[in-house]
């Protein structure tokens, strides 16, 4: 069975200890900008975990340039925007990746079925 007192006595002690509501206010904008940031998932993770270090105290760029200060790997370009006008989830880009692969294997094993 759950301890319900226990366990929002641990959630008011968290709560201070990261420096009461109004931090925790911040702490969600920051995560809100973040999230609605550009960049890549993997990104906005990285971000998001930089700016939770201090509590409602860093700044989204602050945290976005850290992350991606620690992050020196490739960066991939945006998906082109779509010729009807709509924009590319990160889940839409992936899948048309995923069937451009598959394409490509079922074209190279018709012109070598011995393979």
């Amino acid at each position: 069975m759950v301890d319900f007192k226990k366990l929002s006595t641990q959630a008011k002690n968290l709560v201070e200890k990261r420096g009461g509501t109004d931090a925790l206010k911040k702490d969600a904008a920051e995560l809100q900008e973040i999230a609605k940031g550009k960049g890549s998932i993997s990104d906005k993770a990285k971000a998001a975990a930089a700016a939770l270090k201090k509590p409602g105290t860093e700044e989204p760029a602050k945290a976005a340039s850290a992350a991606a200060a620690a992050d020196p790997g490739p960066k991939r370009d945006p998906a082109p925007p779509s010729p009807h006008g709509d924009e590319l989830t990160a889940d839409d880009v992936e899948r048309k990746a995923e069937r451009r692969k598959e394409r490509a294997e079922q074209k190279a094993e018709q012109n070598d079925p011995a393979a």
